[in-house]
């Protein structure tokens, strides 16, 4: 690794205290490398976009299938998604392969989630947008049937997951997308603005804030994009985005009356 080699260097050139500054040194250019920012290594940064777009379509076929069948309306859903996130011409044909191929009776979801991990598994914003896309496409229809429930909890699961997490992500997005195209439509609106942030009324306009904060970085494009989210992938996160900001500002309406 080239933290060790730094840190020879350091102590060859500067003794003790030489080798510690290269070490850590070192340790930073290492972690560059393993997740392909800074520059250092852009095959890293492009192998894990690769991963990443054959793991959504592959899951996103498996799930539609988790009844047994496939329907015109899932089609329908998944051809929306293919124009909303606007692929390339070369990621919508792979999207097309990885999403029938995923759908194929039987077919075992777990060597692609074991290569997701191993190469996407690190970072945890990709783990957590790859169950997000899942949970957007699972709800496109207006519910999850208790079949796509249970593929996604295994799903989870595998990613570092427990069904506890799993299910207060689930509430969360679930209750963004209630404030999807800018405005609150429910009766009950600020009480999903809540749940949709993830949190409660007894928590300080501080920690509201902060949880707040912590979503729109999870969803910024450029951090996303930096820890290797494909860029045509990035409209979903935009739009969850768009709704986190709809409720916070619920929120706060509704405080400062």
């Amino acid at each position: 690794m080239f933290k060790l080699v730094c840190a020879l260097l350091g102590f060859y050139f500067f003794g003790f205290f030489g080798s510690l500054i290269g070490y850590f040194l070192g340790g930073i250019v290492d972690r560059s490398r393993a997740y392909g920012i800074g520059g250092i290594n852009p095959l890293s940064s492009g192998n894990r976009q690769k991963v990443f777009l054959k793991t959504v379509f592959t899951l996103i076929g498996k799930l539609a299938k988790a009844d047994g069948h496939i329907s015109k309306e899932e089609i329908a859903h998944v051809e929306q998604l293919f124009q909303k996130l606007r692929l390339s011409a070369e990621h919508k044909q792979n999207a097309i392969t990885q999403f029938k191929q995923g759908s194929e009776k039987d077919f075992d979801i777990d060597p692609i989630l074991k290569e997701f991990m191993e190469v996407c598994g690190r970072t945890h914003q990709l783990r957590q947008m790859l169950l997000v896309y899942l949970i957007v496409m699972a709800l496109s229809d207006g519910s999850i049937e208790s079949s796509e429930e249970r593929l996604l909890i295994g799903i989870a699961y595998q990613l570092g997951y427990d069904e506890a997490a799993f299910r207060q992500l689930l509430d969360m997005v679930l209750n963004q997308s209630h404030f999807a195209g800018g405005q609150a439509v429910s009766a009950t609106a600020v009480e999903d603005a809540y749940k949709a942030l993830g949190v409660n009324k007894d928590m300080t306009d501080q920690e509201i804030k902060r949880a707040y904060r912590k979503l729109m970085s999870q969803y910024h494009p450029d951090k996303l994009m930096g820890q290797g989210l494909p860029e045509d992938m990035i409209a979903v996160a935009t739009e969850q985005a768009k709704e986190v900001q709809v409720a916070y500002d619920l929120i706060t309406k509704s405080r400062n009356k």
